[in-house]
């Protein structure tokens, strides 16, 4: 396993909801990153984030990592959910909701 996969994997499995993300929770670089962010607050799910545009090999070594080409990728519990769309859907459904309810992730609102 490369450097840059050890430090995706290590992060993804550390922490019950990691997103990666352009920008930072309090200042997203992009509408899509806002988005996911925003549904999560809203949820007030705790989670931790990296900011691809700081590192050029986190950037492109995630798109590897879960064979994704976008940003931003959100992981549950080591496992990747998806992005931006997938998880506005899935928000929108209460789907989201329910994921992390099964996954033991308290979830201070609904939709």
């Amino acid at each position: 396993m490369s450097d840059i996969n050890a430090k995706i994997d290590e992060q993804v499995k550390s922490n019950d909801v990691f997103l990666f993300m352009k920008g930072t929770p309090d200042f997203p670089m992009c509408g899509f990153s806002g988005r996911v962010v925003q549904i999560l607050n809203y949820l007030g799910v705790d989670f931790n984030s990296a900011n691809v545009l700081e590192d050029q090999e986190l950037r492109e070594g995630i798109k590897a990592y879960a064979n994704w080409p976008t940003i931003p990728q959100l992981y549950i519990k080591g496992e990747f959910v998806g992005g931006a769309d997938i998880v506005t859907e899935m928000f929108q459904a209460g789907e989201l909701q329910t994921h992390f309810a099964d996954k033991g992730i308290a979830v201070t609102q609904t939709a």
